[in-house]
Parts: C-alpha cells; sequence; structure tokens
C-alpha cells in the first residue's frame, strides 16, 4: 500500500522521526531511545515513512540504519513553495511599513 506523504507528515513523531534522521542515519533503538513510547510504536510510524518513500532502511551488518529520501522531502517542498512566496510578500510589505515608520519618527 502506497501512503500518502502529507498522511505520513502530519503525525508529529513521525515529524520528529524525519527531523531525527534527516543529518545521519539510525537504528530503530536508537531513534527509539529518542522518544518516550515503546519501540514497537517507533517501528509502526517507521514502516508508515518507509511505505511513503520518504524514508529508506539500509543493512549493515547486524543492524539497519534508517535514512532520509531527501529526493522524496522535494514534494512536500514544492507544496509549501507556493506559500513561501506569499509570506515573502508579507514580510516585505511588513519591513516596509516598518522602515516608513521608522522614518516618521526622525
Amino acid at each position: 500500500m502506497r501512503r500518502d506523504i502529507f498522511q505520513a507528515i502530519a503525525d508529529p513523531t513521525r515529524r520528529a522521526i524525519i527531523a531525527l534522521i534527516a543529518m545521519q542515519a539510525m537504528t530503530p533503538n536508537a531513534i527509539a531511545d529518542n522518544f518516550n513510547t515503546t519501540r514497537q510504536s517507533v517501528s509502526k510510524h517507521l514502516r508508515i515513512l518507509t511505505e511513503c518513500e520518504l524514508i529508506k532502511q539500509e543493512q549493515q551488518g547486524r543492524e539497519i540504519y534508517y535514512s532520509l529520501e531527501i529526493e522524496k522531502m522535494k514534494e512536500v517542498d514544492e507544496w509549501l513553495n507556493q506559500f513561501r512566496k506569499i509570506w515573502e510578500i508579507r514580510y516585505n510589505q511588513l519591513d516596509n511599513l516598518l522602515l516608513t515608520i521608522k522614518k516618521q519618527k526622525k
């Protein structure tokens, strides 16, 4: 079953897992050590993230390491980009307003 990427990142625990493994690959036990939940619960989150191809697993000896599929995050970035443009326009408007107010006070 292929899951929707946005459905997967809707859960705060899964977003925290993504943030954890963004910089380096981690084993399931190392990931689970960062949460106050069972190892089984973390495994369920890892399975969902793997099914939507946001993370990948790699066997290294006896250990499995999970790492982020950065290319898949582009789908999220492309969706957010439309809002980023709106925010940038609004921040620029705010900067201009603050500059105008600052000039008026002089």
